[in-house]
């Protein structure tokens, strides 16, 4: 019975481990996508002639289309976390 915890152990550690790693490429994916929705912001901003702006639009739209599926992506996973979480607490 001690070598079956101690595996469920190793195994809950690595499932743990391998959470914050996904946790932390999503808030770098975050990060990236709204970083790059700024500069598109900067360049619709300093866009001149008509066919800039379309083009300006079009990159506006696709980085903030973009930071919306990251951000998405994020919150599932956090729900993720929690519903963990509170399956843990109440075993």
């Amino acid at each position: 019975m001690l070598i079956w915890r101690k595996k469920r152990s190793l195994e809950d550690g690595r499932k743990r481990e391998l959470a914050e790693l996904e946790a932390e490429l999503v808030y770098a994916d975050v990060q990236k996508a709204k970083q790059e929705w700024e500069r598109a912001m900067r360049q619709f901003e300093d866009a001149l002639g008509e066919d800039e702006i379309d083009y300006a639009i079009y990159v506006l739209e696709a980085a903030e289309r973009k930071y919306q599926i990251h951000l998405k992506r994020a919150k599932r996973l956090s729900g993720i976390d929690m519903a963990a979480t509170d399956r843990e607490l109440s075993v």
